[in-house]
């Protein structure tokens, strides 16, 4: 009876189970406005954004009373205990810290948000959502060609922000290049075939063109970057099979696959409609002609 009377009379017991009911308390709250935010507010963008806003402010909050805690007269002989003891706890939890900290980062920094087409640790695909621990990607890639869908769910913690490079699809400039191969023969006419190319992807390509212009405009004033040429240009490549226009163009960076497809439809169309000026070319054999052989037959 006194072992139990004197852990009640323990004013440091009583501040720490304090302690634990005010967190315990704060997480019921996030985890009630989170619910009721989830059936109010129909906006998917907006409830997310609000969600997230409820759960940084609570962990401030228990951040706040850990610290008003560690910092009470009553404790300060136990601060060589107490230092060892969060140093062994930062050790084991680095990556965990880490992740929080990188959580952080990406909101306030704005590394990337939800809807971003990114690549983080060699994983591409479209982030999902991002909580105080992970990155929720949609997978691109792997065993599926160009900017398809896997169908798998990657997480990836969010401490990778501070170990490589994140590549960014679409943030500042939603836009990417991208290169069309044509192929034609060296009986080909070439300057034809040039005027095709650069007609067809001009005006197929004339939205994407006059949007990515100003867009391409406030990079330029915003980072230290050299201009660009936004309209689609034309690179000649002769080879020993055929001559290679390679075809450059600015598209959507969701839109590549469907856009180099159409493209192509349209610049095979055009090619056809030459008669034979121009045309595309692929790998062929040619035989070498046997010389004619005169045979005397002597009766």
């Amino acid at each position: 009876m006194e072992t139990i009377s004197g852990l009640l009379d323990n004013s440091r017991l009583v501040s720490i189970v304090k302690l634990v009911a005010w967190i315990l308390f704060i997480v019921f709250i996030i985890s009630f406005i989170r619910k009721a935010l989830k059936k109010r507010i129909e906006d998917i963008s907006i409830r997310y954004k609000a969600q997230k806003g409820v759960e940084i402010v609570g962990y401030v909050l228990i951040v706040f009373l850990v610290l008003m805690a560690f910092t009470v007269d009553s404790i300060k002989d136990y601060t060589i205990i107490i230092g060892l003891f969060t140093a062994g706890i930062t050790f084991t939890l680095q990556e965990l810290i880490l992740s929080v900290a990188g959580s952080f980062y990406i909101f306030f920094v704005r590394v990337y948000k939800p809807g971003d087409r990114i690549e983080i640790n060699n994983i591409k695909g479209d982030v999902i959502d991002i909580d105080s621990i992970y990155t929720t990607i949609m997978e691109m890639g792997e065993w599926v060609s160009s900017d398809n869908y896997s169908g798998r769910i990657v997480k990836i913690s969010n401490s990778f922000v501070f170990k490589g490079p994140i590549k960014n699809y679409s943030m500042d400039f939603p836009f990417v290049w991208d290169e069309l191969n044509i192929l034609v023969t060296y009986t080909s006419d070439t300057e034809l075939a040039k005027k095709i190319l650069l007609k067809t992807a001009t005006e197929f390509l004339s939205d994407y063109t006059e949007k990515s212009k100003a867009k391409w405009q406030q990079m330029v004033a915003h980072y230290y970057i050299e201009d660009a040429t936004i309209e689609p240009t034309i690179a000649i490549n002769l080879t020993d099979n055929w001559i290679q226009l390679n075809l450059r163009y600015i598209t959507d960076y969701k839109k590549r696959r469907n856009t180099k497809h159409s493209l192509f439809q349209h610049i095979e169309q055009a090619i056809s409609k030459t008669e034979g000026k121009v045309t595309l070319a692929s790998t062929t054999l040619q035989l070498l002609e046997v010389p004619p052989l005169n045979v005397n037959i002597k009766k």
